[in-house]
């Protein structure tokens, strides 16, 4: 295939769970994929290794999300090795947990840079880079809106990042390109399972309309739709969570 012709994307935190859906479902779609990862390499290349053995094109690159000089190369590579960028999905988060009267402010810190600067400065790569007819998907949380108790500074992240999205989604006018962000509820993935026992996981799942989690590839549905045909969405929070209250 002609690599200037082929569309590309950028998946954030691609080395596991609905990260790693999203990459391997976009490459099924036909995208080459940039897996990047930020502290787990084996990991990264095992998902590159699962594409190409599908018949896929995919890299992977390392780099901290909040910082914007490792971001600038990550888009950079991208160009050089496929010819451009149409798509970002911005998964990377992280999620640590703590009732907010005992929080530690290193911790909130934490979360803030990783899921509000490192949205932040992906975000602004892509709409300098994306080409016309592109995409960028980021990721919020349906505990913005189900409001559980400990989820407090993680709440507060993703809900700067779906204030980020909706502002460039209008910043973008006239640039063909759609900005959306996905709020999947409790999926089965290690980041959800960390910290939780097994009964309390069958109960989240059991409270589900639908009777069970989500699986990574339920989310990764949905991406696609953003990343791909789906262009006269533009601007929301699509809540991906089975019908969760």
């Amino acid at each position: 295939m002609d690599t200037q012709q082929q569309r590309v994307a950028i998946v954030t935190g691609a080395s596991g769970g609905i990260g790693r859906a999203v990459a391997e479902r976009l490459a099924t779609d036909g995208m080459a994929v940039v897996v990047h990862y930020s502290g787990n390499a084996a990991r990264a290349d095992a998902a590159v290794e699962a594409i190409v053995r599908s018949g896929g094109r995919a890299i992977a690159i390392g780099g901290d999300v909040a910082d914007e000089v490792a971001m600038g190369a990550l888009f950079d590579q991208a160009a050089e090795r496929f010819g451009g960028v149409d798509v970002l999905v911005h998964s990377a988060g992280i999620m640590p947990l703590s009732p907010i009267v005992d929080m530690d402010l290193d911790a909130f810190d934490r979360v803030q840079r990783t899921n509000v600067r490192g949205t932040f400065v992906v975000d602004q790569l892509a709409a300098r880079a994306i080409r016309p007819g592109g995409a960028i998907v980021n990721f919020s949380t349906s505990v913005t809106r189900l409001q559980p108790p400990t989820y407090g500074a993680y709440a507060a992240s993703k809900g700067a990042v779906e204030a980020l999205t909706l502002i460039l989604a209008r910043e973008l006018r006239g640039k063909d390109i759609t900005v959306n962000a996905v709020a999947p509820g409790p999926t089965d993935t290690p980041l959800f399972r960390d910290g939780k026992p097994q009964s309390v996981v069958d109960a989240i799942a059991a409270a589900n309309p639908l009777g069970r989690l989500g699986m990574p590839q339920d989310i990764a549905e949905v991406v696609a739709s953003l990343a791909g045909p789906a262009r006269w969405i533009n601007g929301q929070v699509l809540f991906v969570n089975g019908g969760a209250a």
